[in-house]
């Protein structure tokens, strides 16, 4: 049976972005009549907000975007920490800033982690993050949405944490544990994602978890084309839905910000309809 998941950081309220992606994903589930699983990613507890989890549940019923299951990545600990004990790593000090001033990397993209501490260990006892040792090998997918992507790892990634040093799991690994554990076979996301998903892959077949099919829809942005964020002044959900604004008319922006139909307002029993027969479509 299919699975599938929306997983929002409850860092705050959710964006009309979070939204527009809870929706797609809501659909995919429906349509494909999957079990749908809704799960917190709070592992970063330095980012996380404690109002913001009731915050989005709210947000989802509101917006008619029910779910199954539901998870809180901060519960779940020891999964991680069993399959790290499964991975080659090695103890790294190196600061982000030392990274950037050592790495060698095209412009605009990534650093890539020179291997500093594999060469040099630091000395027994001190703090620090694991890395993973990642394989020379080129992982290939096909994406539903954006299409074919490859991708060497060691010649354009580098070795990667999978667990900083103040004991936090990465969000690589802790995913990976997670669609595998959770039986996920379907992962939508944002596009900003696609070009990490190469690593998770590895991590995958390392692990030898089932690799699920992946979706990496557009992001929404606003007039000036810049991603839309609360930062940037973009409302939250909670915002309108405490204004007055009606979820049909929410279903109704969100729909037309696809490109699918301009209208005022729709019920999301149409919204499904429509997306079963064809006429909207992920990509």
């Amino acid at each position: 049976m299919p699975t599938t998941r929306y997983a929002p950081s409850p860092t705050g309220n959710m964006h009309l972005g979070n939204a527009r992606t809870a929706l797609l994903a809501w659909l995919q589930a429906r349509a494909l009549d999957s079990t749908h699983i809704l799960r917190f990613e709070d592992l970063d507890t330095s980012r996380v907000r404690p109002f913001a989890f009731d915050s989005i549940r709210r947000d989802l019923e509101w917006l008619g975007l029910d779910w199954d299951l539901e998870y809180v990545q901060s519960e779940r600990l020891e999964h991680y920490r069993a399959a790290l004990t499964r991975l080659e790593t090695y103890p790294c000090i190196c600061s982000r800033r030392e990274i950037e001033a050592l790495a060698s990397a095209p412009h605009g993209q990534e650093p890539i982690y020179p291997q500093t501490c594999l060469e040099r260990p630091p000395a027994p006892g001190v703090p620090a993050a694991l890395r993973w040792r990642v394989p020379p090998w080129t992982v290939r997918f096909t994406d539903h949405v954006l299409g074919p992507l490859e991708q060497n790892l060691a010649l354009e990634v580098g070795d990667f944490p999978l667990q900083r040093v103040d004991g936090v799991y990465a969000y690589h690994l802790a995913v990976v544990v997670d669609d595998a554990l959770m039986g996920v076979t379907h992962v939508l996301r944002g596009a900003d994602l696609f070009g990490s998903t190469p690593r998770q892959i590895a991590l995958q077949q390392v692990l030898e978890y089932k690799v699920p099919k992946y979706w990496h829809v557009s992001l929404m942005t606003d007039y000036r084309g810049e991603r839309l964020a609360k930062r940037n002044g973009a409302p939250s959900v909670s915002e309108l839905r405490e204004t007055g604004y009606s979820p049909q008319a929410l279903l109704a922006d969100l729909v037309r910000s696809l490109g699918w139909l301009d209208t005022p307002a729709l019920e999301l029993s149409e919204v499904l309809e429509r997306f079963k027969s064809g006429e909207f479509a992920l990509g």
